[in-house]
């Protein structure tokens, strides 16, 4: 009989995720009727949104379910088809389930072209990350040539990917990140004009006021807490702060107080927004083709930190919360 391996949501993380919040279960390998396809999976995205999902309070996307797989943005492969929109050796990227085989009736699927880029890089710079990074920083940032812009996590996945982009639209670009060496990749790799080790820093907020001489006028937030706040204390007047992610207090178990925004953002008329890549889904098509452009260009660049083998994904993910990824975090199957 041949198996198919399923990972499950085992418990509710309490602070970190632990492996033992995850359980491997074997399933029969599945088979498809009429209008489905067989997948097998190939790539997988671990994200630090799933740390919210794993919780069962409300938010905008629906909770994992106990003793269920967990989904995230795969890339998987057609090994057959019964659905006349799909053919065997067809790639395709979408939410899907974490195990080695699952059967899909091909919606919400999209194909994609695994000549023209690696397939791993749909899951990136070509997928919902680059998506997220472009649509926020234009949407949101609107960044005007000659601005500052300063991004944290700036090493990670989306934050390299926004300090690139606002190279190209001709701003200033500082990034935080968390090691010398994300440091330097940051200026080497990515073009950042500068760079700060927040945890090598001694006052994080005086390195940012050094790094960004006239200010900063657009923020791109990936991580919250302290680093925020010294940001938000060099905002200029008319400032745009873009509230991405908040991976600083993903694992707290008690809501973290800091400064209140109210003053500085009534003092300096700016403007702070949180979002989700969902709701700008009417512009992916248009963010997707100018991203592949660029990358086309050799404007655009990226790096991933891929760990191999399906055992690894719930390792892959805890690993993110201790910042042992530069760039896209993806487990190769």
């Amino acid at each position: 009989m041949n198996m198919n391996k399923v990972i499950i949501l085992n418990n509710r993380p309490i602070g970190k995720p632990q492996f033992f919040d995850f359980k491997f279960t074997d399933e029969e390998k599945p088979e498809i009727a009429n209008g489905e396809i067989l997948l097998k999976t190939k790539f997988v995205s671990v994200d630090p949104y799933l740390r919210g999902r794993m919780s069962d309070a409300k938010s905008y996307v629906e909770s994992f379910k106990l003793d269920e797989p967990i989904t995230s943005g795969c890339i998987a492969e057609v090994v057959e088809s019964k659905n006349e929109s799909f053919k065997k050796g067809d790639f395709v990227s979408g939410s899907l389930d974490w195990k080695e085989y699952q059967v899909s009736n091909g919606n919400d699927l999209l194909k994609i072209d695994a000549s023209a880029a690696p397939l791993s890089a749909y899951l990136g710079i070509l997928g919902m990350t680059g998506l997220t990074a472009y649509l926020g920083l234009t949407e949101i940032g609107v960044p005007k040539k000659g601005e500052t812009i300063v991004v944290s996590g700036a090493a990670g996945a989306v934050g390299s990917i926004v300090g690139q982009i606002g190279k190209i639209l001709g701003c200033r670009v500082v990034g935080i990140a968390g090691s010398d060496d994300k440091v330097e990749m940051l200026k080497s790799k990515f073009g950042f004009d500068d760079a700060i080790n927040y945890n090598t820093a001694k006052d994080i907020k005086k390195s940012i006021d050094v790094a960004c001489p006239n200010g900063v006028d657009v923020y791109f937030d990936n991580v919250g807490g302290d680093i925020s706040d010294s940001v938000h204390a060099n905002i200029n007047r008319f400032g745009r702060i873009i509230v991405c992610g908040a991976i600083s207090s993903y694992n707290e178990t008690s809501v973290p107080t800091g400064p209140r925004v109210e003053h500085f953002l009534i003092r300096k008329s700016a403007l702070m927004q949180g979002f989700i890549i969902g709701n700008y889904a009417e512009k992916f098509s248009e963010g997707a083709k100018q991203l592949s452009k660029w990358l086309k260009e050799g404007k655009l660049t990226y790096t991933e930190t891929i760990v191999e083998g399906f055992d690894a994904i719930p390792q892959a993910f805890i690993d993110l919360f201790d910042g042992k990824n530069k760039g896209k975090m993806i487990v190769k199957i």
